[in-house]
């Protein structure tokens, strides 16, 4: 059974085949039973309170260089060339399509929203639902008049929120101006998409790419390793990275979510494919999704770069609250 209407029509494409997306390698279904399995471990190892309460940041109104900071999970706040853009902005307390249903918030966010500066752009990677906060999106266009910029298909799902919203739909390759000083521009990432049980993959998913005279930030999606080629692309295509920003969690076990999402080793490839002088850790720490404890992210991140020879400081765990801006050290 398929839903009556595809998020996307549009001429089919190497990804796109009238009705779905796909990324190679493509992330298999799993069965009752190994989802069961996944679920019992997760529930066996279910996170303890924080340790330290989260210090909200109260961010600048503008900022001419670069300003990063994050709210907790992929949820960044990007401070670049008098813009404000906020990437995969998730302020919920619950991850899903009921109140009270999905992993809950482990912490406050690390800005609240209150105190966020006027925003100009919301770039979205994907509809899974520690992505994609509808009300949230809808919210942020409602305060600020802020342009939202989505893969394919999600221009569909976020105006079930509201019909009036406007959104900026992209194909993978493509790039819109969000000021006479900053592009951004949609590039690949080995993931999937879904909202329900019955529109996987209608959407398209990606990662972002900003440019402008101050340089290129790489912000990466969602994604498994798969074999390196779309990151060293960004390299080829765009230039190194002076930072990119790379998920180090929800990584474990291997054998369930090993295809869609890096460990701490793969992110540190993805670094060293890319090219990038400056590497900053998201998606983890935030929402439960997977086996790994809390810190287990940043722990694997040390181990790693020890393994591939590279400093601590060339890739750092953001958490909840921090901000960075250069110079790095």
């Amino acid at each position: 059974m398929i839903p009556r209407k595809p998020l996307h029509r549009g001429p089919r494409t190497p990804h796109f085949d009238g009705l779905r997306f796909r990324s190679h390698p493509e992330p298999p279904r799993r069965g009752v039973a190994a989802t069961l399995r996944f679920v019992r471990g997760q529930i066996a190892g279910r996170w303890p309170p924080p340790a330290e309460p989260v210090v909200p940041d109260v961010p600048p109104t503008r900022v001419e260089a670069l300003r990063i900071c994050s709210a907790g999970h992929s949820s960044l706040l990007v401070q670049v060339s008098g813009l404000n853009v906020l990437i995969d902005p998730v302020f919920a307390e619950w991850l899903g399509p009921w109140p009270h249903s999905g992993p809950r918030r482990a912490h406050p966010p690390g800005i609240r929203e209150a105190d966020l500066p006027p925003i100009d752009a919301v770039l979205l990677t994907h509809n899974h639902w520690d992505h994609l906060d509808g009300p949230g999106v809808v919210r942020l266009w409602r305060r600020f008049g802020a342009r939202v910029l989505a893969p394919l298909g999600n221009d569909s799902v976020l105006r079930r929120y509201d019909p009036a919203l406007p959104v900026e739909a992209l194909d993978w390759g493509q790039g819109v101006p969000l000021s006479d000083r900053l592009t951004a521009h949609l590039a690949p990432a080995y993931h999937w998409s879904g909202r329900g049980l019955l529109d996987r993959r209608m959407a398209l998913w990606g990662s972002w790419v900003l440019t402008g005279p101050g340089g290129v930030l790489y912000h990466v999606g969602d994604t498994a390793y798969g074999d390196g080629r779309i990151f060293r692309d960004v390299r080829e295509r765009f230039g190194a990275p002076d930072v990119a920003l790379i998920p180090i969690g929800a990584y474990e076990p291997r054998w369930y979510v090993g295809t869609q999402h890096v460990d701490p080793d793969e992110a540190v490839r993805i670094l060293l494919d890319c090219g990038a002088a400056q590497g900053f850790g998201h998606h983890w720490g935030t929402f439960q999704l997977t086996w790994e404890a809390r810190e287990a992210p940043p722990r694997d991140l040390a181990l790693a770069l020890d393994r591939h020879g590279l400093p601590p400081e060339r890739f750092q765990p953001l958490r909840p609250g921090q901000a960075v801006e250069p110079p790095w050290r």
